[in-house]
């Protein structure tokens, strides 16, 4: 019996007396799988995670914790922790990305929207709640450029020169990240993983959620890998978020220069991650439509190894590495 027809087998029970239609939603880069279960008079969404390759404990635990913290997170419905079927609420079906992409002047709304409940969800934070963003994580994160993207995607290999450079520039980065304060972190806050629903984002694909660097969630929503905003725009949403976040009594920098260069040097260890992660999508999963987001991650990344010196040497070598010409511009 395959999963769909699993699948079948639970909902119809959960509603006995109720016909319903049930279609495809959305997939994302795991082997989760969502699906819309339109009802007489409302829809819901059934999350396929098959248990062998996901674990629905961790989005129990956080959707919880979300939606205490005041955000607008699923309802979890039912469950089949044995199968990996969960029942939730639905958030509609129109992300940020879509929204964005069919009227680009709701951006400034909607990315108010978004701090406001990431400045929620960070409110709420405390220890020892959720598993620790540390360092072996975040550098076991990073090795997926050299794994992957390096190896994998570009089919070459690091000389030894370069690959100690390469972990002199991990080191470098994995202190300014430690350092930071820490708080409840979303990991994939961005334009596919927030809904338009009212007022305030629905929020999904949190079950990754972590204690750790409080820009993450930040670089996540404003240096997104699907939509590209320039940088006089990021850094006024970035200003107002860190008033907002002062404000609300956060733990940011009293002084903004110094928090939006932990912005970027967080920045630096994400895009570092997702090349990484879209080479193995690609060449290990088959799923190639992610590499056309990757010339804006390269791009990310590019820019803040350009503005901070300890950072050329790894400019340095995505020039080896492509070929390219260095070009160094303004450097702090």
């Amino acid at each position: 019996m395959d999963r769909l027809e699993l699948l079948e087998n639970w909902l119809k029970p959960q509603f006995p007396s109720t016909s319903y239609a049930l279609a495809p939603a959305s997939a994302d880069a795991s082997f989760r799988r969502y699906f819309r279960v339109s009802l007489p008079d409302r829809s819901l969404i059934v999350m396929d995670a098959p248990p062998e390759h996901e674990d629905c404990r961790p989005f129990i635990h956080v959707a919880e914790l979300f939606r205490n913290a005041g955000v607008h997170a699923p309802h979890i419905l039912a469950q089949d922790l044995q199968q990996g079927f969960l029942l939730l609420t639905d958030l509609g079906a129109t992300t940020y990305l879509d929204a964005l992409n069919q009227d680009v002047a709701a951006a400034d709304a909607l990315y108010a929207a978004a701090a406001g409940a990431l400045i929620n969800i960070q409110l709420a934070s405390r220890p020892d709640v959720l598993p620790d963003y540390d360092e072996a994580l975040l550098l076991r994160e990073m090795r997926l450029f050299p794994d992957w993207y390096v190896s994998k995607h570009l089919r070459t290999e690091l000389s030894s020169t370069q690959a100690e450079m390469l972990d002199k520039v991990f080191t470098l980065i994995l202190q300014n990240n430690l350092a930071q304060p820490k708080v409840f972190v979303h990991r994939d806050y961005h334009s596919r993983n927030l809904m338009v629903d009212g007022d305030e984002p629905g929020i999904l694909d949190f079950q990754d959620a972590v204690y750790g660097p409080i820009t993450y969630d930040l670089v996540s929503l404003f240096k997104d890998a699907y939509i590209h905003w320039e940088e006089e725009r990021l850094l006024d949403w970035t200003i107002r978020y860190w008033e907002r976040a002062k404000k609300a009594g956060l733990p940011v920098s009293r002084d903004f220069a110094e928090f939006y260069r932990d912005f970027e040097w967080m920045g630096a260890q994400r895009h570092i991650k997702v090349l990484g992660i879209f080479a193995r999508l690609c060449h290990r999963d088959g799923k190639e439509n992610y590499l056309k987001d990757m010339p804006l991650v390269m791009a990310y990344l590019r820019k803040a190894c350009e503005r901070y010196r300890e950072l050329h040497p790894l400019l340095k070598l995505l020039d080896e590495l492509e070929n390219r010409v260095v070009q160094v511009g303004l450097t702090f």
